[in-house]
């Protein structure tokens, strides 16, 4: 490296670079140089120094062109900033002006013909609102036989705890979708009346009554649990 050479950064509407100076030669001599780095022709350049990337206030304006660099104190890693003062003959920052690039539009049924978009790939493999619907709550099962006035026992998560009771319901409510089964229970293990936000679906004692879907309910021979039959059999 020549004695005396300089590192410095040079920055312009389209361009950041790191550049290496003779602080010997001139100010003219200097846009000489830069007029092909930045674009921006010798006549139309502004130099400003700066110490360093992040500083807003120059510390010196490179505005005589007889004058060398190192007038102006030009050391390792001072910022040169170049501004057109006539972009209008030139192409600075037109690289960053995307309101002059045409803008590709496609209308609603061009895009539907076209077969590499997203939106066929989703209609190819059944994705989004292509998908295949889910079945609603309570219709994911087969519909199952379940006869008004049969006895039945449901499902319990107490250790030897049966409820059991007699179907007085079947068929699709208006709480909810799907069918369900209306019992009413042989002892108050039950939630309500038969009826559910003011619609009675069957009457039974409170607390006897209780909705449930069909999968929970087992129909079969299901007498009446007597509690007295264990002491009788002693």
């Amino acid at each position: 490296m020549s004695s005396g050479i300089v590192n410095v950064w040079v920055i312009s509407p389209d361009t950041h670079s790191e550049r290496r100076l003779d602080p010997h030669i001139t100010v003219e001599q200097l846009k000489t140089k830069l007029e092909p780095i930045t674009g921006i022709s010798a006549g139309n350049q502004k130099i400003s120094l700066y110490n360093n990337e992040s500083d807003t206030q120059s510390t010196a304006q490179l505005s005589d062109d007889s004058k060398q660099l190192g007038f102006y104190g030009l050391r390792d890693w001072h910022v040169l900033r170049v501004e057109d003062t006539n972009p209008s003959v030139s192409f600075t920052g037109q690289l960053n002006d995307y309101s002059k690039v045409e803008k590709f539009e496609l209308s609603d049924d061009a895009y539907a013909k076209r077969q590499d978009t997203v939106l066929v790939y989703k209609q190819q493999h059944k994705v989004g609102r292509f998908a295949p619907s889910k079945p609603q709550e309570g219709s994911t099962k087969p519909d199952v036989d379940i006869p008004v006035g049969s006895r039945c026992e449901v499902e319990s998560t107490e250790p030897g705890l049966h409820k059991r009771g007699t179907v007085r319901f079947y068929g699709e409510t208006k709480f909810a979708t799907g069918k369900w089964v209306g019992i009413e229970y042989d002892e108050p293990f039950g939630k309500n009346d038969g009826s559910v936000e003011g619609e009675q679906y069957f009457s039974c004692r409170t607390n006897y009554g209780v909705f449930l879907r069909p999968g929970k309910v087992k129909i079969g021979d299901f007498p009446v649990l007597d509690d007295l039959e264990a002491d009788e059999e002693m």
